[in-house]
Parts: structure tokens; C-alpha cells; sequence
């Protein structure tokens, strides 16, 4: 059961994770299941989702639902629209969609080709945007499955829920431009798609994510890994297991009042740029020098 919520908080409801094989994805497939969701994850490569289904299924233990594996490329529509309806195939509804697959390479940005910009956008920006419309087309809009779903709607049931998975690019990220570029797109459709889908009970939000210790990280620089830590004021890196929760608490019923919204977890790294603490704010012993607070009562000079 998790850790967090209520056992059973999603039960009945049916979740589906792309990118689910592997890190950020697999750990809030996991959350999911532990809250009672019938939990599908999606990915191009079907031996890594049948690993994953295993071992979430392992770690949930006696209860746990089946965990479906839906294979396809959120890059192109027709697959990600075969997805879903794979996925509504099995589960018969679709309450949650993660849109958590995304990728980018390292290199500054006058070296990225404008091949290696369009790869970049196309998974990050129109695999989001493919996932979204086909979830909203096939089970969360009015129009989607049949006249009961209509008419559910029209009394005022909630259509479902999507959840964008972006790394934070509000300072911009230097070696990532192309990435940068494309997750704060995904930030600004988020809040055009919580606007006009809302009549139809869709709520989007989006976590924007700083640094977490996952087995992605490997496929960096040596020198980008070392100074990962340094550069958050908390001084290390989010673990996958924080990251589920959150999505866990959007997919709650308090999620959908934030809609529209982008929730930024990298413990303060964007309020921060470089190392922590900077040179030369240290004193002798290393620490950060703390403001001497004036007395109680006494007015400043």
C-alpha cells in the first residue's frame, strides 16, 4: 500500500503511464497500483514493460490488479490513438493519463542539427499532444464512447484526468536547449488544453521536474552527474519514489483544482542557478553567514 495516500484512493479507476518501463515512470506506475488503480504502462519496447508489469506487480503483492504493457510510438497519432483504444479494449475506461515518455540529448546548442531539433519536439511536444487528443477523442470527451458516456457527461461526471511529465526549463537548460524549448511548449499547452477542455469535467496539469537519481542519468556526462547535486539548495537529487507521490496527489481528488497549473518539484533548483552555496558566500568554516536579527523591539537605524 503506499506510503502517502489512503488504501484504495483510486480504486476503480483505470491508469495509464507512457514511458512506464523504466524510472520516473515505473516508480509512479508502482504508486499508482499501491493507490488501487488498474495501472497499463506504454513504451516502444515490450521486453522492458514486461519486466516493469513484474516487478510492480511483485512489490504491490496480493491485490494488485494486472498490469497491462501496450506497446506503440507516442510520436506518431495513429499508434498513440492504437494505444488507447488497446487500452479501453482491456480496461473498458480510462480515467488518468501520465505523459511521462520524453527524451533529449546533451550538446550545445549551435551543434544541434535541425534533425536533432525535430526528434526532440517530436517526442517531447507532439507525442504529448498525440497521447492528449487521442485520450479526450476516445474516452474523455463528450463525444467519446457511445451515449451512456454522453450522458454521463452531460450530468456533470468528471471526464478524466492528464498529468504532463516536463523537466523544469525556467531558467532554461544550457547543453538542452532543444529541450528546454520544448517542455516550456508543453507548459503553455497545458494551460490551453485545462481551458478548453474543462466544460467537458478534463482537468491537465504539469510537474515540472528538476534532477532525480534514476538509472537515466548514466547516459551523462561524468562531469554534468558530479555537479548535479551541487547545483539544488537541497543538496541532492529527488528520488523517483517523490515524484509518484506527486502524481499520486494529482490524480487525487484534490487534483483536479489544479488545473491548468504547473507544479514544480527540484528542490529549489530553479531558485537557485550554479553551485550551492556560490563561491565566496561561505565564511571560514564553510557555512552560508546568517543576517544578526536586531532585538525584539528595536527599531533599524
Amino acid at each position: 500500500m503506499s506510503a502517502v495516500f489512503s488504501a484504495g484512493m483510486l480504486h476503480g479507476q483505470s491508469a495509464f503511464v507512457t514511458g512506464g518501463g523504466t524510472g520516473l515512470g515505473k516508480a509512479t506506475a508502482l504508486e499508482l497500483a499501491r493507490c488501487g488503480a488498474q495501472v497499463a504502462i506504454g513504451g516502444r519496447r515490450e521486453d522492458v514493460l514486461a519486466e516493469a508489469a513484474e516487478e510492480i506487480a511483485l512489490a504491490v503483492g496480493e491485490g494488485c490488479e494486472p498490469v497491462h504493457t501496450v506497446v506503440g510510438d507516442i510520436r506518431e497519432a495513429g499508434e498513440a490513438r492504437a494505444m488507447v483504444e488497446s487500452l479501453l479494449t482491456r480496461s473498458g475506461r480510462l480515467d488518468l493519463l501520465v505523459n511521462n515518455a520524453g527524451g533529449q540529448f546533451f550538446s550545445p546548442a549551435e551543434l544541434i542539427a535541425s534533425k536533432g531539433w525535430r526528434a526532440v519536439w517530436r517526442l517531447n511536444v507532439r507525442g504529448m499532444l498525440n497521447m492528449a487528443e487521442a485520450a479526450y477523442e476516445l474516452a474523455f470527451g463528450p463525444e467519446a464512447g457511445g451515449a451512456d458516456h454522453r450522458q454521463a457527461q452531460n450530468a456533470g461526471a468528471r471526464g478524466g484526468r492528464i498529468v504532463n511529465v516536463t523537466l523544469s526549463p525556467h531558467h532554461g537548460m544550457p547543453g538542452m536547449a532543444h529541450s528546454g524549448a520544448a517542455r516550456a511548449t508543453v507548459e503553455a499547452l497545458t494551460r490551453e488544453l485545462a481551458e478548453r477542455w474543462a466544460e467537458a469535467g478534463v482537468t491537465v496539469a504539469t510537474i515540472a521536474v528538476g534532477t532525480f537519481d534514476t538509472e537515466v542519468m548514466v547516459k551523462y556526462p561524468a562531469s554534468v552527474r558530479a555537479g548535479m547535486s551541487r547545483s539544488v539548495p537541497l543538496q541532492r537529487l529527488g528520488t523517483p519514489q517523490e515524484h509518484a507521490w506527486l502524481v499520486g496527489l494529482l490524480a487525487s481528488p484534490l487534483g483536479g483544482a489544479f488545473n491548468g497549473s504547473t507544479v514544480t518539484l527540484d528542490g529549489a533548483r530553479d531558485n537557485w542557478f550554479g553551485p550551492w552555496p556560490p563561491p565566496g558566500l561561505v565564511d571560514d568554516g564553510g557555512e552560508v553567514p546568517v543576517e544578526e536579527r536586531r532585538a525584539a523591539g528595536e527599531l533599524p537605524a
